[in-house]
């Protein structure tokens, strides 16, 4: 099937550009650009997104900021308001 794309001038020099570094023709860098796209979102579609989604990927330094400003706010909590 054919179709038709508008692609700016900027963006289409790009794809040109990295299609000819990767050997392909720009119809096979589109195919192949387009499939990865849809793989990874099926294969996204399952996962945990928002500041979840950095379990097993963030750095000890980055968790221990998350850590202190958690600590931070919670302890600004009034318990006896919860009571």
């Amino acid at each position: 099937m054919k179709t038709t794309l508008d692609v700016p001038d900027s963006l289409y020099r790009q794809i040109k550009a990295r299609a000819a570094l990767k050997g392909q023709t720009i119809r096979a860098f589109f195919l192949d650009a387009i499939q990865d796209k849809l793989k990874a979102e099926r294969e996204g579609s399952n996962k945990t997104t928002g500041w979840r989604s950095v379990f097993g990927k963030a750095t000890k330094d980055d968790v221990s900021q998350l850590q202190q400003v958690l600590d931070d706010e919670f302890s600004k909590i009034d318990a006896e308001a919860w009571k």
